[in-house]
């Protein structure tokens, strides 16, 4: 029997769309107000899906208290507040495309997880926006 608990989280990031080797102009042509040299934010919502087998022993699938801690410490910590361009080594060389955040919040999850439970991101950027990754 598969189940899947859930955990919302929230994030407050600015960031800027660029391809540095681009010129100025396919850049603003490509990305629009995103590439705006002085960036812009984002209040990012965030949903952690874990889905697996329920433990016999406990009832869980896992504690919750678990999952929120591993996203306060991989995300919230890393990136609340943060220019994701310029504090963050993660896109230091990596365009902070939704797509590309949903990936690295994936990866940094991921790593602290058991190997038998499947991972889903859902990442909003704006309440109509959003990414989903499962690694695949």
């Amino acid at each position: 029997m598969e189940i899947s608990v859930s955990r919302k989280s929230h994030f407050n990031a600015a960031h800027r769309l660029n391809v540095a080797h681009w010129s100025p102009e396919k850049n603003k042509e490509v990305f629009g107000t995103c590439n705006n040299a002085n960036y812009h934010g984002h209040n990012y919502d965030l949903i952690v899906t874990v889905t697996g087998e329920i433990d016999e022993e406990t009832g869980y699938l896992i504690d919750t208290k678990i999952l929120k801690d591993v996203i306060k410490e991989e995300i919230e910590d890393r990136f609340d507040h943060r220019n994701l361009n310029l504090d963050t080594e993660e896109f230091r060389t990596l365009n902070p495309t939704a797509e590309n955040i949903a990936v690295v919040i994936w990866n940094l999850i991921r790593k602290r997880l058991n190997n038998h439970l499947k991972l889903n991101i859902k990442l909003y950027e704006t309440e109509r926006n959003f990414v989903e990754y499962s690694g695949n």
